[in-house]
């Protein structure tokens, strides 16, 4: 009976922070209520105190959230033959999130810039999030035998963030297509 319950809890926990990953991105951190993420996970929102006090600590799972994404996408494009391939796999996966992206902008981003915002510590666990993948993608550029990885890295993070705002911005799917195809090229030069 208590696996059944545990394995409940962590149902319902993880639920929420995935509700709260969603939501928070599209309505934001400021207008996001306890209740719209219990709504959005089907939970009963008196249940939510249950496994979180406060909204920080949802956002905290959110980043969690956020993390354990990046960690299966990770695990997903390492199973690609060569760096470039991993990249450009990458890129694809930015891409066809295109419409949510001029939608709301990047999940990631936009999360991070709200919380840059407030004096809580949350900004630097979400900049750890975004971290560890500007260095899988720096191991990508080493792997290829660059010596400037880091600022290739750096400017292909810089250049899907850039593109995320403008096709937010304007609402246009297409400029990141366009972006993308442009990045690929640049990953192919490189090579």
């Amino acid at each position: 009976m208590s696996q059944v319950t545990d394995s409940t809890r962590t149902g319902k926990r993880e639920r929420l922070a995935g509700a709260a990953m969603r939501v928070l991105h599209e309505q934001g951190v400021e207008k996001t209520t306890l209740a719209d993420i219990a709504r959005a996970a089907d939970v009963p929102v008196g249940n939510v105190y249950y496994y979180f006090k406060t909204k920080d600590q949802l956002i905290e799972a959110a980043i969690d959230a956020h993390g354990r994404q990046l960690e299966s996408m990770i695990s997903t494009l390492e199973q690609l033959p060569t760096p470039q391939e991993r990249l450009k796999s990458l890129l694809h996966g930015w891409i066809e999130q295109r419409d949510l992206t001029a939608r709301y902008g990047c999940p990631t981003g936009t999360l991070a810039s709200e919380l840059d915002k407030r004096d809580d510590g949350l900004d630097r666990a979400i900049a750890k999030v975004m971290g560890e993948l500007l260095d899988w993608v720096e191991r990508q550029f080493q792997a290829m035998g660059r010596d400037d990885a880091r600022e290739l890295a750096v400017a292909l993070f810089a250049a899907y963030q850039g593109i995320s705002l403008l096709t937010n911005t304007f609402r246009d799917p297409g400029l990141m297509a366009v972006e993308g195809r442009r990045l690929e090229r640049w990953i192919d030069s490189l090579a």
